[in-house]
Formats: structure tokens, sequence, C-alpha cells
């Protein structure tokens, strides 16, 4: 039977084991100037190696202000769009060799001060994806100010996919995840969309390949300056939900093989 000593050592040694393994940071950023300052300022660095921001064409100050506050900047000359700001965010982490990588928006909608929280389960070996959850109680999500429409949006699309991908998340649409290099390397990231489907892509991706996956909640957040996707592309970002979906069930039924789940 292990004594208290052993115990203890055996938790020392997999704090020493879990420090080891390289956490990068990334902010997936599109004029965030007003925001990414305090994003930032709300980053654990104790926990977090590196801080890398992807500048997808912004037209305001972004980049300076990121590098004034010593990040890591990779710029795109052109908008290339959401998904390919994040092929570049993730493929400049895993060259940087990042074991853990968490995606942050830099628009201060998410508490950055969570990251811990949020990626000990995939230090530990616990899970290989996490997400922030900002949708615990309809009174939590409205105090934060989530927008209505935006609540029951959010509620809908959950409900359905819980349904066809076989889960049982509170929430979707997270801006707010973490990512083990197994997932990374391994999916067909390349593959997915450029535009904003791509989270939803990966996440429905990674559930057909088999990865673990689990969420931590987080205060709900909205402002001004937060950022949100306009009436059409948001339409069309629902469509794209619903066609992955499909492709997802048919997949699943052995009937067709998706290039994203293959």
């Amino acid at each position: 039977m292990l004594d208290y000593h052993q115990v203890l050592g055996y938790d020392l040694a997999a704090s020493q084991f879990m420090r080891k393994l390289k956490v990068v940071a990334v902010m997936p950023a599109f004029n965030a100037a007003k925001t990414i300052a305090k994003t930032f300022g709300d980053v654990p660095k104790s926990v977090v190696d590196e801080v890398i921001v992807v500048d997808d064409g912004s037209t305001d100050d972004t980049i300076d202000v990121a590098k004034s506050l010593g990040l890591t900047v990779i710029s795109h000359q052109k908008n290339q769009g959401y998904g390919a700001n994040q092929k570049t965010c993730y493929r400049e982490a895993l060259k940087e060799g990042a074991d853990v990588v968490v995606m942050i928006h830099p628009d201060y909608q998410y508490d950055a001060s969570l990251t811990e929280e949020l990626i000990r389960p995939i230090l530990k070996g616990r899970f290989d994806i996490m997400f922030g959850s900002r949708v615990r109680t309809r009174r939590e999500a409205r105090e934060g100010g989530m927008p209505v429409i935006r609540y029951i949006v959010n509620r809908i699309i959950s409900l359905i996919e819980n349904i066809i991908l076989g889960v049982n998340f509170t929430e979707h649409l997270s801006g707010f995840r973490a990512y083990s290099k197994k997932v990374l390397q391994t999916l067909p990231i390349n593959k997915f969309s450029d535009d904003f489907i791509f989270d939803q892509q990966l996440m429905i991706s990674s559930i057909a390949y088999g990865f673990k996956i689990s969420e931590y909640p987080i205060p709900v957040r909205y402002f001004s300056s937060s950022s949100s996707i306009r009436f059409w592309p948001g339409v069309k970002f629902i469509l794209q939900i619903f066609a992955t979906l499909i492709q997802f069930l048919l997949y699943k039924l052995r009937i067709y093989k998706p290039k994203i789940f293959v």
C-alpha cells in the first residue's frame, strides 16, 4: 500500500513531466488591435510557453500591438479567411515543438485566465481535445451579454449536433479550444475549409476519428468590440454546418467517404 510520501512523489513526478510538455497559445487575429492586449494579459504565463499571433490581413494596428507585447507574429498579406488563419496557427505551433496548442480568439470574448484548466486534462492524457463552454444556463449567457438570437441559434445547433454526433456537449461554437499534438498531426486539416466552418469540420472530424473530447465551463463575455459573423455569412455558416453533419451521417453509414474524414 502506498504511503503519503510515495503518493506525493508520484504527484511531483507527474507535475514535472507535465511541465516538460510545451504549450503554445495561438491567436487567429483580424482587426483585434483594441482587444489583443487585454486577451494576452489574461494568459497565464506560468503554463503557456509561447504565444503566436497570426494576423489575417488586418487593416488596423493589430500587428504593431502584438509585436509591442513581445508576441511571435505571422502575417498574411491578404485576408485568407478564418480557417486559413487557423491552419497557419497550427502549422507554426507544431514547428515550434508544441505538445499542446490552445486557440484563443483575441477579441476578449473568452477568459484566457482559464487556460490552465482547459489544458490540464490534455497534459494528463485524459482527453485529446478540450473546449470552453459559455452555455451553462440561459440566465448566465444573457447576463454575460450574449444576444438573444445568438443564444437561441447556439442552443438549436448544439442540440442537433449532439443528436447526430452522439455526444452531449453544452456548446459546439466555442472559440476557446485546446488540442493535443496528436490531433493536429492526425486530422486532414489542410483539407478543411478556409472559411468559418473550419472549427466545425475539425471537431466533427475529430469525433469521426475517435478522439476523446470534453468541455470546461467558462464565463460569457460579449462586448461591442467583440468579433461577430455578419448576417449572410452567418446563414452560410449554418448551412455549412448542416452539410458537414450530412457528410458525417453518410460516412457513418459507409455510403460516402468525405475527404475531411479520411
